[in-house]
């Protein structure tokens, strides 16, 4: 959805030009990234072939600066391209994202063959600033304090026809130890419901039937418009769009989680039986140090009203590791947790400062192996109860909706793979009918793993969509395009646990 007072003016460019997306970090910058695209699609570029790795005319890095070695990492990348752009004469290269937002200047200083740095909050001026820092031969740094359009509000290139990201709020009015995304990202700031809710109905209406609220606090939406309710609300009102099949919403703050918010879950036909809360900590000695406004109790408690109301619920979390001060007694508090809650998947961090938090500079820093050790423990303890959770699915017959990209390895199984209702992700046998990514499938599922569940029976049932519809006519206008690189995002629903250390903000 475009607006002509949102929008920059568009840059003519000649239509060989090339661009490529890095993106790192949240669900934030994965919106940003696919603004970003439509922005440069709409001046004119291209998106570069696959596996150009680098050999675009235009690369952007869409930068995340929770990590601690975010900056090492961005400056290694933009100096593996230096002697490229050195050899290839009117390449450009941009940074944006919460470490342009941090470090400003910084950038262009520490690698001048940068050409643009812009901020968080002015998205919205990449094509503009690309051609400014062509005509002038130097580099553009420009930063915008405040938003100055929401993302939602740009042209957009998006990785899925069937599904989609609507950024409902930016910015956060928490104040956690551990986060700096509040300083990069700003206050919290709301867009008002009837602009929502037309993004959504033009959505459907060209053929998205699962779409994806997306805030830094998403259910905190309406302090801003004076609306304590106005998440429920929203909810609500998203069940009343015609053709709208699956809702989901990330991340929201335990907070401000409220009765009604569970009541528009559970009475909402087309509200996902999916919840992702983040704990971070079972110990109220931590949680205290880290800011966040709950305590094991009240955490529990909402878990439990959940399950009450949405009995099939999937509950995930993320946990940090390692915070600070944390003693034994306080990870046992989190282990404790994770057993009584019994999460589907639980995303979980090993503590890193984040330069520019309280945490990064506070005493009793835990050492790395303590830590490793702690995260390897609570690591075996959720693959367990995941594994067990899972078992809990066998004999259930789910909807699917057919995924794209999902199963890594479906074209050896000749499987397919799709996302049931509460988000758990099953591989299915192909069937003989022809099924797209947006079309649903019915199936029995057979066994269970940690990660996912497999369906290894005859389909029972398959309907045709309009999201596969749409799916059906992107794929073969694209074809007659060169074939493009992925931006580097996650898929649409909850992605596998990672490892130990994973790009996002975690400040949820």
């Amino acid at each position: 959805m475009t607006t002509s007072s949102d929008r920059s003016p568009a840059v003519d460019v000649r239509s060989s030009k090339t661009y490529e997306i890095r993106t790192y970090g949240c669900q934030m910058n994965v919106h940003d990234s696919e603004r970003l695209a439509g922005l440069l699609e709409d001046a004119g570029y291209q998106r570069a072939p696959e596996g150009s790795d680098g050999d675009a005319d235009v690369v952007v890095f869409n930068t995340c600066a929770v990590r601690e070695n975010a900056d090492n990492r961005l400056y290694g990348n933009l100096g593996r391209l230096a002697p490229r752009k050195a050899s290839r004469p009117g390449m450009q290269i941009a940074v944006g994202g919460c470490l342009a937002q941090k470090d400003r200047d910084t950038i262009v200083k520490k690698a001048p063959w940068v050409d643009v740095v812009f901020g968080t909050h002015n998205i919205g001026k990449l094509p503009v600033l690309l051609e400014r820092a062509r005509v002038q031969e130097e580099a553009q740094v420009e930063i915008a304090e405040s938003l100055e359009a929401f993302p939602s509000t740009l042209p957009t290139r998006r990785e899925s026809a069937y599904a989609a990201w609507v950024s409902i709020s930016v910015g956060c009015n928490n104040t956690c130890t551990f986060c700096i995304v509040p300083a990069l990202r700003g206050k919290e700031k709301d867009r008002r419901p009837g602009d929502i809710l037309a993004e959504v109905e033009a959505l459907v209406a060209e053929g998205v039937c699962e779409i994806t609220l997306l805030g830094q606090n998403v259910n905190a939406y309406g302090s801003d418009i004076g609306d304590r309710e106005a998440f429920s609300k929203l909810l609500r009102a998203c069940g009343n769009v015609d053709g709208l099949e699956r809702v989901r919403f990330t991340s929201p703050h335990p907070r401000d989680f409220t009765d009604d918010v569970i009541a528009a879950m559970a009475e909402t036909p087309n509200v996902m039986p999916q919840l992702h809360m983040p704990l971070q900590s079972g110990s109220d000695t931590v949680l205290k140090a880290m800011r966040r406004s709950y305590r094991q109790e009240r955490y529990l408690g909402i878990i439990e009203e959940v399950r009450a109301a949405i009995p099939h619920a999937a509950i995930t979390t993320d946990i940090i590791v390692g915070f600070p001060g944390e003693t034994e007694e306080d990870f046992e508090q989190t282990l404790h947790v994770v057993r009584e809650a019994r999460f589907a998947q639980a995303f979980t961090f090993q503590y890193s400062k984040r330069p520019g938090t309280p945490a990064a500079t506070m005493e009793d820093q835990i050492p790395k192996e303590v830590v490793q050790a702690r995260y390897e423990r609570l690591v075996a303890l959720q693959e367990e109860i995941s594994w067990e959770e899972n078992k809990k699915q066998v004999g259930r017959t789910l909807e699917l909706m057919v995924a794209e990209g999902e199963g890594r390895k479906d074209g050896a199984t000749h499987r397919l793979s799709g996302r049931a209702p509460d988000n758990r992700l099953v591989h299915f046998t192909k069937p003989e009918q022809e099924v797209r990514p947006g079309d649903v499938v019915t199936v029995e599922i057979t066994y269970a793993a940690p990660h996912h569940l497999l369906a290894e029976g005859s389909v029972l049932g398959v309907r045709r969509t309009r999201a596969g519809d749409a799916w059906e006519k992107r794929t073969a206008a694209e074809a007659a395009k060169p074939a493009g690189v992925m931006l580097g995002l996650p898929r649409i629903g909850v992605p596998e646990p990672l490892p130990a250390v994973a790009s996002g903000c975690g400040c949820d």
